[in-house]
């Protein structure tokens, strides 16, 4: 039974409305947010249940809407793309921007898909290659460090939990809307993954640390952090933009391990996920050499395949403030 209960201010809510899904409701209620949740939860749960050749058809119409009609992001799109790729033709380079918008609709699908799929269909599409490596170090007790870009679908990742002897974190910024940021909190714990706020990561690792609890941290790295005075500038797919710098660091404070993975589409819906070694013993490392190395590697799996990275995130947006410096 659901339970009506008064909060300060007079604002009532309904606790307990699905015991399963209990986690939906709070005691500091958004009405807002909660109404956009509440909203969306059942579409999302509808195309999570559909069969797979529906849901791509989805994903199909989905991507003539988002690239044809509404235009999505189009401008950044085509920007990024002129910016990385200024000797490919302009035939080419659109190519790259339709292929572009199919794989950004098929991970959108993916994602929902992710939260009723289970655990066999997903070991079954999302194949993991040379998780021997990892799990060696945790064998010794060991902590590591997995590197990876927004590229084909990066989502997938949550189901690393399956290929551990200990837990994974992934590394992520907090959504504004605490309803869905639950929501996918439990779906990835479903899958024996586990989210770390980036703003709790430092002591959350020393916790860790200190009570002798090994793991693996998972980064995606390559999004626009806000310049700063001590931003680290460095040329990505040949613009000079801010960086983040945040898993080099603690890489070397701990001397973690680091690794990459690199993410391939076997064909629709099918996946592997290549980790190789990328820094043995980062003590060694000089400062934003680890990132160094992991920009070179990504920007080698883009220009294998550039229509599946994601080109509509507005990478290149401070580049005009790069320091004269890093210009050189």
């Amino acid at each position: 039974m659901a339970r009506r209960i008064k909060i300060k201010g007079g604002v009532p809510y309904i606790a307990n409305v699905l015991p399963k899904y209990s986690y939906i409701c709070f005691q500091n209620i958004h009405p807002l947010k909660l109404l956009t949740y509440l909203i969306t939860y059942p579409l999302l749960m509808a195309v999570s249940l559909l069969p797979y050749p529906l849901l791509y058809a989805l994903s199909d119409f989905l991507s003539f809407l988002l690239y044809k009609v509404f235009k999505f992001r189009l401008k950044v799109v085509r920007k990024n793309l002129k910016l990385s790729f200024p000797h490919l033709s302009s035939n080419e380079r659109l190519r790259i921007e339709k292929e572009f918008y199919t794989n950004l609709c098929d991970v959108f699908m993916e994602m929902a898909k992710n939260l009723t799929i289970s655990e066999k269909q997903i070991k079954k599409r999302f194949v993991f290659e040379n998780m021997e490596l990892i799990n060696a170090h945790e064998k010794n007790g060991e902590s590591t460090i997995l590197l990876l870009g927004h590229y084909s679908n990066w989502e997938g990742m949550l189901s690393i939990g399956y290929h551990l002897l200990g837990k994974g974190y992934g590394v992520y910024t907090p959504l504004t809307n605490k309803y869905f940021n639950r929501l996918i909190s439990k779906s990835r714990e479903k899958h024996k993954a586990y989210l770390l706020s980036r703003y709790k990561t430092i002591d959350f690792i020393r916790s860790n640390e200190k009570s002798g609890d090994y793991a693996l941290y998972g980064f995606i790295n390559d999004q626009s952090p806000s310049p700063k005075p001590k931003s680290y500038w460095r040329p990505f797919m040949g613009t000079v933009v801010p960086v983040f710098t945040g898993a080099d660091r603690l890489a070397r404070e701990f001397n973690f391990p680091v690794y990459f993975t690199e993410i391939s589409r076997v064909k629709r819906g099918y996946y592997t996920a290549t980790v190789s070694l990328l820094v043995k013993d980062p003590s060694k490392c000089k400062e934003n050499e680890i990132t160094d190395l992991f920009t070179a590697k990504l920007e080698a799996q883009i220009k294998k395949d550039p229509s599946q990275y994601l080109w509509s995130h507005n990478r290149f947006k401070y580049s005009h403030l790069a320091p004269k410096s890093a210009l050189k």
